[in-house]
């Protein structure tokens, strides 16, 4: 389970995030522990900022995030003891907590809240080395439970060298591109480039174009007009860059080079880019309707086993009262004797049972709804896949055109033109292959003659 966790401050905006319905599929506040408010999110953290302001603490909440690994079903038992076990290590223990959970895309997560003033000392709890401490419970977790643990976790070396941060993931997103691919385009550019020149070029080819920023150094300009910092993207140093683009001042600045792009796009690269969105539209409806009807479907199934719950807590809480003598005689007898002691004691912990069993049903059914929206996301994961070689191969085509409007030759091929011609290729190359061997074999058995075989 990757735990990620970091201080901060503005109570209204985190709630606002944790609560929010548009981006997730579910929300769940599962736990408001130590506020006044424990029915309303939005007021708990506002009161936590209110006391916070009795002290000079800015970032007086601590938040954390918890994600399983993607093929895990978790239950709330195991999220609850991860998050007392990092609420143990980082010194939090008693301090007021939220805990929210969120469903997205066939995937559950939580988070969790603490408010780190403590009230009796008027003092913010003090927060140090907070990733090593998490990583420390995250390596137990992944342990105790015998999940593949992430080679980045085994060895920092190991880590995947396209991890994006979420500035370039929102820079991406802007886009609409995959920041993954967009990172291993430009450390392959610069990987397989010895000059600015070559650089230069092997960018140009993919439709980027160097420019000097204002104070990011060198940059890479796209078609669209957006900026990528050339040592960030490229996974190196600024002093590398700064080392080969010895002369940077040379380079034009990035409104010049978005002026010139749009000159050599034009109304061509705008069709272009609409018939991309337009092909897009006709594929997502039908997911998207199955998506959004399964969501409510699985909405209405759980608020259903809620209200089951409900009136079966209320009919059992009902008989377990029946039980205890209430007036008279019966009950000063049962005091007396003992029985009213065993029959509470009872009451107690059938309760008990009850509430777990209750829990066990809740979670049946959650793992159920996610092993269906995971089907469902496969087929989503698909379709986007899909869409991503075409947005690839427009890119290419589009890369060709800008090449072409500066006078130079297109040297890229469209991925799915490629694909198709190796595919081509590959046919015509197996029938000449098949022929032949029935060619040969028929020499050899006009060789041996009549009677030759075994």
């Amino acid at each position: 389970m990757i735990l990620k966790g970091n201080q901060r401050g503005n109570a209204a905006n985190l709630a606002k995030h944790l609560m929010n319905t548009r981006d997730n599929e579910h929300v769940e506040l599962h736990e408001l522990r130590g506020f006044m408010n424990e029915d309303d999110l939005h007021e708990a953290l506002r009161e936590s900022e209110a006391i916070a302001k009795g002290t000079r603490c800015q970032q007086h909440l601590f938040s954390l995030s918890l994600s399983p690994p993607q093929d895990a079903h978790v239950d709330v038992a195991t999220f609850e003891t991860a998050i007392e076990m990092a609420e143990l290590k980082l010194g939090l223990s008693g301090q007021p907590r939220a805990v929210v959970f969120h469903e997205k895309e066939g995937r559950r997560h939580a988070h969790a809240v603490w408010s780190r003033i403590d009230t009796d000392t008027m003092t913010a709890r003090q927060l140090s080395f907070t990733k090593r401490r998490l990583m420390d419970v995250s390596q137990e977790l992944y342990l105790r439970h015998g999940w593949d643990m992430p080679k980045g976790m085994l060895d920092r070396a190991a880590k995947n060298p396209l991890t994006f941060t979420r500035d370039e993931w929102q820079q991406a997103q802007r886009t609409k591109q995959d920041p993954k691919i967009i990172k291993a385009l430009f450390k392959d550019c610069w990987e397989r480039s010895d000059s600015v020149d070559a650089l230069k070029a092997a960018l140009e080819v993919r439709g980027y174009y160097l420019a000097q920023g204002d104070r990011r150094g060198v940059v890479a300009v796209d078609y669209r007009g957006e900026a990528y910092a050339l040592s960030r993207w490229s996974g190196v140093k600024a002093k590398d860059v700064t080392a080969r683009f010895k002369g940077a001042d040379a380079l034009p600045s990035v409104e010049d080079q978005r002026q010139k792009i749009a000159g050599l796009v034009a109304d061509n690269l705008r069709d272009h880019k609409k018939q991309l969105e337009e092909g897009y539209k006709r594929l997502r409806p039908t997911l998207e309707l199955r998506r959004t009807q399964m969501v409510e479907r699985h909405r209405i199934e759980r608020n259903g086993l809620a209200e089951l719950h409900k009136g079966r807590e209320a009919r059992e809480a009902a008989a377990r009262a029946a039980r205890l003598p209430q007036k008279g005689f019966g009950k000063l007898w049962s005091r007396l004797t003992g029985k009213y002691s065993e029959l509470k004691a009872q009451n107690e912990h059938d309760a008990w049972q009850a509430l777990r069993r209750d829990q066990a049903e809740r979670d049946k059914m959650i793992a159920k709804q996610l092993d269906e929206r995971q089907r469902l996301q496969e087929a989503i994961r698909k379709q986007r896949e899909e869409r991503l070689q075409e947005l690839v191969a427009v890119r290419q085509q589009i890369a060709n055109y800008l090449l072409m409007k500066q006078g130079k030759n297109p040297t890229v091929m469209p991925k799915d033109a490629a694909a198709a011609h190796g595919r081509k290729m590959d046919t015509a190359q197996k029938t000449r292959e098949q022929r032949d061997n029935k060619g040969r074999e028929r020499t050899r058995m006009r060789d041996r003659g009549p009677g030759f075989e075994r």
